[in-house]
């Protein structure tokens, strides 16, 4: 039975040539059994290798295959964003292009779209390409972010998700530069289902995420789900505060007001230690004031949503269909308006 829906596959590329004819003919037959509408786009990350020549011709093989050709490597996070910008599908679904993600999940996708789930999100049981040092990252990565972020991250999550179109619309929104996209779906917080699936190995080629690059996302992700990052000053300030003026005051009072009764025999260097050690705890408390409004500045530049609103059939919140519509009957109700002043007078 075939289905007037469209599904957009976006494919994030970035020298995948080997890839790709797999990849490709995985998905048609995967989709062609859906018996829905579908369009893949690729979105070539500014790859140095044949791939765009084998998107290219692709394309002009099948008219449901688009390309998004950047003009550089943007790097996966962007170029995800862009495919998510310029899809037309009633939902989408992001997929890798190393196979590592199956597509023969995809059926298992629409489903639980289909039953009412706004996003469906691929979460991996197993990763056999995985070193050590990245599932230990990975481990540390999630554990830390979930500690510090009011939004809280599914470990192991991966790109491989589902988005409704109203999801679509309102992540299109988000204007920030330095983003992990994941983590900027779950902070929109839809009615989400998980799948979970053993990612495979990679069919050709070596994987585009250096440990460098995750390593730089993982900060980038902290800056920009948190503000503990840029407040730990402050808090450090007012542990080494409370810390040291009891000490000072008590040397105060123990040495100078008393005499020394105790006879512990405090040295002026150790006297000043402490005082030195209050101002730095004063210092770091004005930074982390400082910090209090470099945290405004962030949240206001940023330009994130100041709310979303759920999904609802008897929601009023497309505002364009209103408007349309009203202007329909505005015009249908003039000439009406204008027989019945006519008459009045005649």
């Amino acid at each position: 039975m075939k289905n007037h829906k469209l599904i957009s596959i976006i494919v994030p590329i970035f020298n995948e040539e080997k890839n790709i004819p797999q990849l490709y003919s995985e998905l048609i037959k995967v989709l062609s059994k859906t018996g829905y509408n579908f369009e893949i786009i690729f979105v070539n990350d500014g790859s140095k290798d044949k791939s765009q020549e084998k998107l290219e011709q692709l394309k002009k093989e099948d008219s449901r295959v688009r390309l998004i050709n950047l003009t550089r490597n943007f790097g996966k996070e962007l170029a995800t964003s862009a495919g998510i910008n310029n899809c037309q599908g009633d939902g989408c679904i992001m997929i890798d292009g190393d196979l590592q993600h199956p597509p023969s999940l995809i059926p298992r996708f629409i489903e639980k779209w289909e039953k009412g789930s706004s996003v469906v999100i691929g979460v991996r049981k197993s990763n056999r390409g995985e070193g050590l040092i990245k599932k230990v990252g990975s481990r540390a990565f999630y554990k830390i972010i979930n500690k510090i972020s009011q939004t809280k991250l599914v470990p192991n999550a991966t790109d491989y998700r589902l988005l409704d179109r109203y999801v679509i619309n309102e992540f299109n929104k988000f204007s920030e530069r330095n983003r992990m996209t994941r983590a900027l779906i779950d902070w929109l917080g839809f009615e989400t289902e998980y799948l979970y699936f053993d990612a495979g190995k990679r069919i050709s080629g070596q994987a585009r995420y250096s440990n460098f690059k995750l390593l730089r996302l993982a900060v980038n992700s902290m800056v920009s789900f948190s503000l503990f990052p840029l407040k730990i000053a402050g808090y450090l300030g007012i542990f080494i505060t409370l810390l040291s003026a009891p000490l000072g005051l008590f040397i105060l009072i123990e040495k100078y007001i008393l005499n020394d009764p105790m006879e512990l025999y405090i040295s002026g260097p150790a006297t000043l230690a402490v005082i030195l050690v209050f101002l730095v705890g004063i210092i770091l408390i004005c930074l982390g004031l400082i910090a209090l409004y470099i945290a405004n500045i962030h949240n206001e530049v940023i330009n994130r949503p100041l709310y979303v609103i759920k999904k609802s059939k008897n929601s009023l919140v497309d505002l364009e269909r209103f408007k349309k519509s009203l202007g329909r009957r505005r015009r249908s109700s003039q000439p009406r308006d204008r027989q019945k002043v006519g008459q009045r007078r005649l």
